[in-house]
């Protein structure tokens, strides 16, 4: 599996080595011993899935305190540019946002330690697999809104489609006055 850092301390893509005949491929999609060695050194506890059309977009969401998650994300069907925004205190790179594009194709992954806001938009019909280190809940979640103009954040959809309350979060400036980051 080769790492890859990105502009983000800690924030890694991952790309497996995949195996590809004429029956189809085949790659290992977690391997705790590989990725322990990258520093990745996570008990994944709960593993969500979520199938969405083109033009949706989902987040920018996090858990709070003692719920705080990593994840380490793919996509099994599709494609989708996958954001995530550091919300760490005292991060060098808090605020800043990096986006990059999962795809079922090329079978690459992100992992994302705790203390990010996390969210995607789908550029083809996509199946959304994660792995988290917390279990969800519903008291510790929050967000960030996903258009916040501070942000600056190209979704490359030209006609979202948004939840109620992913259009109800704070901007990250508001976020940041109220708690000062995760």
């Amino acid at each position: 599996m080769k790492i890859i850092s990105t502009p983000i301390k800690g924030l890694l893509e991952l790309q497996p080595n995949v195996f590809e005949d004429s029956r189809g491929y085949f790659f290992e999609s977690f391997r705790a011993d590989t990725l322990a060695a990258h520093g990745i050194d996570v008990k994944w506890v709960q593993e969500n899935q979520s199938h969405s059309s083109v033009g949706a977009v989902r987040g920018l969401h996090f858990q709070k305190g003692p719920h705080a998650q990593a994840k380490l994300v793919r996509v099994t069907q599709g494609k989708v540019l996958d954001v995530v925004v550091d919300l760490r205190k005292g991060s060098e790179t808090y605020g800043q946002a990096v986006s990059l594009v999962l795809d079922a194709k090329k079978h690459n992954m992100l992992f994302i330690p705790e203390g990010f806001a996390h969210g995607f938009s789908v550029l083809e019909t996509a199946t959304f697999v994660y792995k988290c280190s917390n279990y969800y809940n519903k008291e510790s979640e929050g967000g960030i809104l996903w258009n916040d103009p501070g942000l600056n954040i190209d979704w490359q959809v030209s006609d979202p489609i948004i939840s109620e309350k992913d259009c109800g979060w704070n901007t990250l400036e508001e976020f940041t006055k109220i708690t000062g980051g995760l």
